[in-house]
This record gives C-alpha cells, sequence and structure tokens, in this order.
C-alpha cells in the first residue's frame, strides 16, 4: 500500500507540474498528471517483482540451454532447477492481480536477459543457494529464506541492477525504498501484496483531494502564507517551497483527521529532501506560525480519526 507520505510527494508533483505549464491547466488535467505519477509506481512495483521471478525461474533456462548443447556434459544434463519450483515464487505468480499488471504493463518487453543471466551466474555459486539446492526437501522458510537473498543480496547490492532500474524508472528515487518494502512484506506474508490495490479508497480521496483544495483555495492559501514570509518576496520563494507550504496550509484547514504536528514535520522532510538546504527550517517557520495563528483564531478544527 502506498504511504501518506509518497502520497504526498505525488501531490507535489503534480501540482509543481501544474505550475510550470505555460497555459492554464485543462479541466481534469491535474487529475490526470496524478494518475499518472501512481501508475508509474505500479509499473516498478510489477516490474521489479518481475525481475526477481525471472532471476529465480532463470535455472529451468539455464538446464535447458546446456542440455541442448551440441555436446553436453555430465554437468549440463544435470542442473538443479530447484529454485525455478520454489513454492513461494509460484505463489507470487499465480496471483491473479500480478497476473493482471503483467499483462497490463508487459515487463517481459523492458527486461534485460543478460543483467537476469549474470545475476543468476552470481547466485549459483554462493554459499546460500548452494545450500539452498542441497537437499531436495521443501519448507517454508527456505522457500523465503532464497527469494530474500535474491532480492537483497543479489538485486540490490549489485550495481547493475540498480543502474538498470533508475534508467528504466524516473521514479526510482521517490518510490524505491517503498517499493522495496512492500516485496519484503509479500515474501513475508504471501497474499498481502495485492499489485492491482496499492492506492485504497481513502488514501485515494486524500490524494486527489488534496491537489484539487490546493488549486481551488490557492488565493486564500496565499493570503495566510504571504503575511508570514517577512522581509521575503512571495515572487522570489523557490516554487517547491510555496508548493509545499500550501499543501501544509491546506491541511490545516481541510483535513481535520490529520495532527497539525504530523503535516508539519512531513513538510519539512519534504523541503530538506526535494528543495534547497534551508528550505526544511523556512517551511517549519512558516507553517508553524500559520498554525499558531489559526489555533488561536479557531480556524482550525481537528478530530480523532479514531472517534466515530
Amino acid at each position: 500500500m502506498i504511504s501518506r507520505r509518497n502520497i504526498r510527494v505525488k501531490v507535489m508533483q503534480t501540482l509543481y507540474t501544474v505550475a510550470s505549464l505555460e497555459t492554464e491547466a485543462k479541466p481534469g488535467e491535474p487529475q490526470k498528471i496524478l494518475q499518472q505519477h501512481f501508475d508509474r509506481t505500479q509499473e516498478l512495483l510489477t516490474y521489479f517483482t518481475w525481475f526477481l521471478t525471472e532471476v529465480a525461474r532463470y535455472p529451468e533456462k539455464d538446464a535447458h540451454q546446456r542440455a541442448n548443447k551440441h555436446l553436453p556434459s555430465k554437468e549440463d544434463l544435470n542442473v538443479n532447477i530447484k529454485l525455478a519450483g520454489n513454492e513461494l515464487l509460484w505463489t507470487i505468480l499465480d496471483e491473479p492481480s500480478f497476473q493482471a499488471q503483467v499483462g497490463a504493463t508487459k515487463p517481459q518487453a523492458r527486461t534485460n536477459e543478460e543483467l537476469i543471466r549474470k545475476i543468476y551466474q552470481r547466485l549459483k555459486d554462493t554459499p546460500e543457494y548452494l545450500a539452498y539446492i542441497s537437499t531436495p526437501e521443501r519448507n517454508k522458510n527456505d522457500e523465503r529464506a532464497i527469494l530474500e537473498f535474491i532480492l537483497n543480496n543479489m538485486l540490490l547490492e549489485y550495481e547493475p541492477f540498480t543502474a538498470h532500474i533508475e534508467e528504466m524508472f524516473a521514479n526510482w528515487d521517490d518510490d524505491g525504498e517503498m517499493v522495496i518494502q512492500l516485496i519484503a512484506g509479500g515474501l513475508q506474508k504471501p497474499h498481502s501484496l495485492k499489485f492491482s490495490n496499492l492506492l485504497n479508497d481513502d488514501k485515494k480521496q486524500f490524494a486527489f483531494n488534496l491537489t484539487r483544495t490546493v488549486l481551488e483555495k490557492k488565493e486564500y492559501l496565499q493570503e495566510l502564507i504571504v503575511p508570514k514570509l517577512k522581509n521575503w518576496d512571495a515572487e522570489r520563494i523557490a516554487l517547491l517551497d510555496m508548493i509545499l507550504m500550501q499543501m501544509g496550509v491546506s491541511e490545516f484547514l481541510y483535513f481535520d483527521t490529520i495532527p497539525p504536528k504530523v503535516t508539519i514535520n512531513e513538510y519539512i522532510d519534504l523541503a530538506k529532501e526535494y528543495s534547497t538546504q534551508q528550505s526544511g527550517q523556512f517551511v517549519n517557520g512558516i507553517l508553524d506560525n500559520i498554525n499558531k495563528d489559526l489555533t488561536t483564531q479557531g480556524k482550525m478544527q481537528k478530530r480523532d480519526h479514531r472517534k466515530p
């Protein structure tokens, strides 16, 4: 499931794109841009998972290729294909939502076969892999452990693979950590990862409502932000900083289940990561002042989302 932080990043990117358009956005265009960001996250998750499964299935392909040599050796004719039958692997491959996303995004058309082969060649000589194939028995812990080893040691620690992912997906820096967590969680609980439901109804509503609110209430948000800029010229404030402040104030006023402290901390972190070195402190100061004013004036009504 996509986190609130990642949702805020995608809303921020959508608003930045809209603000950078040469002409005014057409009706529905911001929503389309936002949906495209979520679609890219889904594509990244599907492709990464597909790549992992292809590495795990490669022993079967290797066995077939070696057996079809002109003069295959005894070793060529006895390649261990236990990994290709990994029960957890096939739980993933048989998951309907994964199959649907594979059909929709066609990761096989982008898969680097030579890279998969190289990763398998590195894998097959590791002590972990040799221990796994040394016994014909299968148990859930071993099935999971070898896939986790491939994920963490063969893929994430292999620079050619991470470079390949970065080249294929511009959103890797934004979504990579979350995607890895989702896959790791899916290996622990195989049926928990649903590839067609990264965004539940509540989070989807939050994302699209936040985008719409910032755009519709922009003038009012500016009225609250600009007086707090003191010696700063609003026209010279970094566009990204202004967008983050607009999002923060929108959450103060129009999202009554999000505590102000959570909002402020989230946008401090986003400002530090996506804007300038000084932006975190700057955004913190402005949002904190507005929060205090709105609270004093009784304009910010928050409620405990845990209570009916």
